[in-house]
C-alpha cells in the first residue's frame, strides 16, 4: 500500500542539530501535503510549540492533525481536541513531592501549553523548555491548584547523569500507574499508562481508517520508537539513538544533511 499519513517527531528530526528546519525538509513535506499525504507532526511538545514548524510546512485546516505531549492530547491543527489522556491529581502530587524528596527538578503541563513548577529555583531546562514552547512558566504548589487539576505529563530534569542515576528509582515508583520514558538525555517523563506516540498514532490512524501498512513513522529516540513498532514504515535518523534504529525498517541520513527528506521522497513519494 501507498503512504497516507507520516508522522514526524520534531526535535532532532524535522529539526537540523541548530533547531532549525531545513528548506528540504520543508519541500519534502510540502510535495507530501499536495500528493493528499497527511503530515502528522508528532512531539512532547505542546501545541503552542508545534504551532511554529505547522505554519512553517503549511500544515493547516480542520482534516490535519498533530500529536502533542508525546501522545497524551490529539488535536486537529485548528485546536479542536480528538483524544486526550491525562493524569490524575493525585498522581500529580506523588511526583511533585518525590521530585522534592530526591532534590530533582521537576515540571508539569497542562493541556493549554502552561508550564508549573513547585520549584523555587527553577532548574534551567524548564526555562528553556517554557521559552522554546512559548509556554507560560508557573511557579505553583499542587495546594495553590485546583483539587481536580489534571496534567499532561510530569517531567524530570536538569542534569543527565543525575537523571541516569534516578531513573530507575523513578519507574520503579511511577511504572505500575504511568508510562515512563527518557525522552531525551535531559528530559524523563511520566505520563498516563495508555499514552506513548505509538498508542496516539495507532488511535489517530484508527479515526481516519489507515491500515498501519500506510502509515510512515520518522524519529530518532527511545519514545519514538512505540511509532517504529505500530507503523508499516519505520525511518529512524542517522544521528538517532542505537535503540530507536534498532527498531526501525529504515536508516536514512542525519537531521543535518537532509535525511528526513530523503526518506520522504524515497519511501513516500510518487
Amino acid at each position: 500500500m501507498s503512504i497516507k499519513l507520516i508522522a514526524l517527531d520534531i526535535d532532532d528530526t524535522l529539526l537540523n542539530s541548530e533547531g532549525k528546519l531545513l528548506d528540504s525538509t520543508r519541500e519534502a513535506a510540502q510535495k507530501a501535503l499536495a500528493q493528499g499525504i497527511k503530515v502528522v507532526l508528532c512531539s512532547g511538545r505542546p501545541l503552542a510549540g508545534v504551532q511554529p514548524y505547522l505554519t512553517a510546512l503549511n500544515i493547516t485546516g480542520d482534516d490535519q492533525y498533530v500529536i502533542t505531549y508525546n501522545g497524551a492530547v490529539t488535536e486537529a491543527v485548528t485546536g479542536e481536541v480528538i483524544a486526550k489522556h491525562l493524569v490524575d491529581n493525585g498522581l500529580y502530587r506523588k511526583m511533585t513531592a518525590f521530585g522534592q524528596k530526591h532534590h530533582l527538578p521537576f515540571n508539569v503541563l497542562d493541556e493549554d501549553s502552561n508550564i508549573y513548577t513547585a520549584d523555587r529555583n527553577v532548574n534551567w531546562v524548564t526555562v528553556i523548555q517554557a521559552w522554546e514552547n512559548k509556554a507560560g512558566l508557573l511557579i505553583r504548589d499542587p495546594d495553590d491548584l485546583p483539587a481536580d487539576f489534571q496534567i499532561t505529563k510530569g517531567v524530570y530534569v536538569g542534569d543527565a547523569d543525575q537523571l541516569d542515576e534516578l531513573e530507575p528509582l523513578v519507574e520503579k515508583t511511577f511504572g505500575a500507574d504511568c508510562y515512563v520514558v527518557r525522552a531525551a538525555s535531559l528530559f524523563l517523563e511520566v505520563m498516563n499508562p495508555v499514552v506513548n506516540k505509538g498508542a496516539a498514532l495507532r488511535e489517530l490512524a484508527g479515526i481516519l481508517k489507515l491500515d498501519a501498512s500506510e502509515v510512515m513513522a520518522c524519529g530518532d529516540e527511545k519514545n519514538d520508537i512505540t511509532m517504529f513498532d505500530f507503523a508499516g514504515t519505520a525511518v529512524a535518523m542517522g544521528n538517532g539513538s542505537d535503540e530507536a534504529k534498532a527498531h526501525a525498517s529504515y536508516v536514512t541520513g542525519t537531521n543535518d544533511d537532509g535525511g528526513l527528506a530523503a526518506a520522504i521522497q524515497k519511501l513516500a513519494l510518487n
